[in-house]
């Protein structure tokens, strides 16, 4: 299984520590967030990641490279603009190929083990999203889980933890290069 990282966003809510550097390559205990990603990734024996960016993406491929300081191979899908989370993933379908793939968003900070997904068969699932309890600064939640499939409404919200599994089949109705947020289409 392949991995893609998010890492394209401008990171606005963090100005002014990102008008220099990318949100992904800020420091979190020591080391930037997108090196505790690829660390998990490598620990759970994930291969091949692929990194999409926008914002000061050249910083990002100069930091991290090809990824072979943790035995993985990286390659990288760049965009002219941010596309949001669908619109990305659609750019890096032909990198990605035609099989469930493992995304993270660049600007978490998890403990999760990305083994505990790896080996998840989704059937015909589009997806499975990884949520967690509502945090102070987010206390509305993004889903609600009804008989294990997402709904966009209804009470009781959990939020989504920027972890997930898709189905490469549900990007294919989203042009290429289009801007898509990816709420709309895991109805």
């Amino acid at each position: 299984m392949k991995a893609m990282i998010l890492a394209a966003g401008k990171g606005e809510r963090m100005r002014p520590l990102t008008d220099q550097i990318p949100k992904p390559l800020l420091e979190v205990a020591g080391k930037p967030l997108i090196v505790w990603h690829l660390e998990k990734l490598a620990k759970a024996h994930f291969e091949e990641v692929i990194i999409n960016h926008a914002y000061l993406g050249k910083m990002i491929e100069d930091y991290v490279g090809d990824g072979s300081r943790w035995s993985l191979k990286i390659t990288y899908s760049r965009e002219g603009s941010p596309l949001e989370t669908a619109g990305g993933i659609k750019k890096a379908l032909p990198l990605i190929g035609d099989q469930p793939f493992l995304v993270v968003n660049a600007d978490i900070y998890t403990d999760f083990n990305y083994a505990n997904i790896k080996n998840r068969n989704l059937n015909d699932f589009k997806g499975h999203l990884v949520m967690v309890k509502n945090p102070k600064e987010h206390p509305d939640g993004d889903f609600v889980l009804k008989n294990n499939q997402i709904e966009l409404d209804g009470k009781e919200k959990l939020t989504f933890s920027g972890i997930a599994i898709y189905q490469p089949k549900i990007f294919e109705d989203i042009n290429i290069e289009s801007v898509a947020k990816l709420a709309p289409i895991l109805k």
